[in-house]
């Protein structure tokens, strides 16, 4: 069967990126990825802009399939691009630029639909575990905000599921967690996973830290923290990374039960694939399975930390591939 190319996108607040999916192999379960391109978003005054721009680009005939993974709000078919201030409407869109089939997902429904054509030699297994197949798949990860989906699996049929799980409350779990979790009620009103999970975070939580502890430290960013951790000159960064991990197997365990993840739980984001070592010995499985009568269930869930690339890209193409072909 002839496969007609996807153009798909990954769409952020500093780069619009390009591609086109030329085919899938069924044998190796990959997509074959060509013609990347990457602009600036500042560039462009509207995303209509940065197609035309890729699509002058390529110069290859009509492309009718479309699948644009976006770091942004979804509303019907509005899409705003807050921090680039662009916004535009699906069906113009599409009517503009002849897609017969285009579709606009969020950046970590993307990452769901990606993850059953993940290649596990590039990623990372953080805890091991039996994935049972076509069971759902959790995925998310702390970056500049956190994201998190699933893909849901049931007789044969699936979806992905968006939801807003950084804004959740941050549940305390240990006495340290307690007391961190105190010094953190002092400034927010709601603490959640965000709060904590997140690149401005970091900060937040070395902060709280450092008071717990009586100690005084300078106002320092995420990145100046993982500096002085990595070189042993800040005892607190050290601990506030260490327990950032410990207590996000926590988090990362609740979401796997809220999902019912037994196919498998995938973590992505900007932050964790730079702290892998801190990952892999941290008390981040234990947490992840301390879940009192369904500690077994937990236990049973493999964790994988993604390394791999075009993410967006694959998840994407899957949106498109598995509703058409």
């Amino acid at each position: 069967m002839d496969f007609a190319p996807i153009l798909v996108a990954d769409i952020g607040g500093t780069n619009a990126r390009f591609a086109l999916v030329t085919n899938y192999c069924k044998t190796d379960n990959a997509f074959v990825i060509e013609h990347q391109h990457t602009f600036p978003s500042c560039d462009f005054k509207s995303f209509e802009d940065a197609v035309d721009a890729y699509l002058s680009h390529i110069n290859l005939p009509q492309i009718v399939r479309a699948c644009l993974a976006v770091a942004g709000p979804i509303k019907g078919e509005e899409v705003m691009l807050t921090n680039l201030g662009w916004q535009f409407n699906v069906s113009t869109l599409k009517a503009r630029f002849g897609f017969e089939n285009l579709e606009v997902i969020n950046d970590f429904a993307a990452f769901a639909y990606a993850a059953p054509y993940l290649n596990e030699t590039d990623n990372v297994c953080v805890k091991q575990g039996i994935a049972q197949p076509h069971s759902n798949i959790a995925v998310f990860g702390p970056g500049t905000g956190f994201g998190a989906a699933c893909l849901a699996r049931s007789q044969g049929k699936q979806a992905v599921m968006s939801c807003e799980a950084g804004h959740i409350s941050l549940a305390p779990v240990t006495e340290l967690d307690r007391q961190l979790h105190n010094v953190l009620r002092e400034d927010l009103q709601h603490v959640s996973v965000e709060n904590v999970f997140a690149g401005p975070g970091i900060a937040r939580l070395y902060r709280a830290m450092a008071k717990v502890q009586g100690r005084e430290v300078a106002d320092i960013d995420a990145a100046q923290i993982a500096a002085l951790a990595q070189n042993k000159q800040c005892i607190v960064a050290e601990q506030t990374l260490n327990h950032f991990c410990d207590w996000l197997g926590s988090v990362a365990g609740d979401i796997a039960l809220s999902f019912g993840a037994l196919g498998g739980v995938y973590i992505g984001g900007g932050i964790l694939p730079r702290m892998q070592d801190r990952l892999l010995n941290s008390r981040f499985n234990e947490r992840f399975i301390a879940k009192g009568v369904m500690s077994q269930y937990n236990n049973q869930i493999p964790v994988t930390l993604v390394r791999q690339e075009h993410i967006p890209f694959i998840g994407a193409a899957a949106c498109i591939h598995q509703g058409n072909d």
